[in-house]
């Protein structure tokens, strides 16, 4: 017998024809990725708010390649810490390497840090360097970040509106921020915390029945003008104890709010089940906790209904994708938080793109309508309530070149 010299028809090679041409070619592409190495470790930011014309709140890390290739990526709030850790530790154990082997990277890094206690500016650099090397190897096939996450599971998706402050404060005025977003953008879910005060004022130990009607007016007014044609979601920035949290949470049971989001502070998930037995409705955790081992807690006390996360925080896209299919093994929708920089926003809407188990993703009118458009030459706005990523390289976020210079930033190199 003989045989024809002719490629082994290997599984790969059978099913190209079956994908079309387009995820045919990406598949081919990501058989090539270019060999590279990291050259060169760049960090910007900005030491305060006031110092640029926008509201910057993060770090950017850039990595350079010997291909040419960059990757991005962005943490937040301890800019000067973050940087010099990233010049000082970070730097050192990283140029060299081969910027493809992201998850090798990120787990001798999180080995080095864990050895003095990770958390804290370790995740969070770490978080930074994560999603770098995804927007890198996303530049380097020429294929956006969800094409190598899973693919496009949601062409587009939801967004809530998280009110910063901007145009109107939704203690006093919450029904023209919601009318705004309904018009403009189609968006129909606000994110407001208007039990802050109380809790600041009371030293965050207890609350009265005078705070928690103030705590519920712009709440009512939400109801009263839109019914149940809008979600309204309660943030509470971990402001209280559990009793306190129980009886806010009665409180709020006619107004049906589509999650109670950080009641009390995250470690104790026992208070939380607690909590979530006292309460009809839904509890929203995650986006203080980094890593897997925290947030395998959370789902093993089930005391969340919503699992949230930031990419910035809790390890990266890497950490996040698997923390959101543990969430999914639990039949527990993922949340993402985005109420930072603009990268957090543009890789957490690829993670959004490509998740299977999506609720729902944070968005911020101010950002998008004032603060990007500064920066970005293409930010992503809302249309009929929902949002699509860049079909671009990477994560698709193209920043002003003049930005790089701006006289205020604050910029760090680390070379070969």
């Amino acid at each position: 017998m003989t045989f024809m010299n002719t490629p082994h028809p290997t599984r790969r090679n059978f099913l190209l024809p079956l994908l079309g041409p387009l995820a045919a070619h990406r598949l081919r592409a990501a058989q090539h990725a270019p060999a590279m190495k990291i050259t060169r470790v760049e960090t910007l930011y900005w030491k305060t708010r006031e110092a640029a014309p926008w509201r910057p709140n993060w770090i950017w890390l850039r990595l350079h390649t010997d291909s040419g290739h960059q990757g991005l990526g962005e943490t937040f709030p301890r800019n000067a810490v973050e940087a010099s850790m990233v010049h000082s530790i970070l730097a050192p154990m990283l140029i060299g390497r081969d910027p493809r082997d992201i998850d090798r990277i990120w787990m001798d890094l999180y080995r080095a840090f864990d050895f003095h206690i990770t958390g804290g500016v370790e995740s969070r650099v770490l978080s930074a360097l994560d999603l770098a090397l995804w927007d890198l190897l996303g530049n380097a096939l020429g294929v956006p970040v969800y094409r190598l996450i899973g693919g496009r599971s949601n062409p587009r998706f939801r967004v809530y509106n998280t009110s910063y402050p901007y145009k109107y404060d939704f203690n006093t005025e919450p029904e023209k921020i919601m009318r705004e977003l309904i018009d403009r953008y189609g968006v129909r879910a606000i994110k407001i915390w208007p039990f802050d005060g109380a809790a600041r004022r009371n030293n965050y130990q207890f609350i009265t029945a005078a705070d928690l009607e103030e705590g519920l007016r712009p709440v009512r007014r939400l109801r009263e003008k839109f019914g149940g044609g809008i979600e309204i979601l309660m943030e509470f920035h971990s402001g209280w104890n559990l009793p306190s949290a129980v009886r806010i949470a009665k409180a709020l049971e006619p107004y049906k709010p589509m999650w109670l989001e950080d009641m009390m502070p995250s470690g104790n998930f026992q208070q939380y089940r607690q909590l979530a037995g006292e309460t009809s409705l839904p509890i929203c955790l995650g986006e203080r906790l980094t890593g897997r081992p925290q947030f395998l807690q959370l789902l093993e006390s089930r005391a969340a209904k919503y699992v949230m996360f930031d990419l910035c925080w809790c390890g990266g896209l890497s950490e996040a994708r698997k923390i959101g299919a543990m969430a999914e093994a639990y039949q527990l929708p993922v949340a993402p938080h985005t109420a930072a920089g603009a990268l957090l926003f543009y890789a957490s809407a690829h993670l959004s793109t490509a998740a299977t188990n999506l609720w729902i993703q944070e968005s911020v009118q101010r950002f998008y309508e004032s603060d990007w458009p500064a920066i970005l030459e293409n930010p992503i706005i809302p249309s009929n309530g929902t949002v699509a990523v860049p079909e671009l390289p990477g994560f698709g976020m193209r920043i002003k070149p003049a930005i790089w210079d701006h006289p205020a930033a604050v910029r760090q190199v680390t070379n070969l």
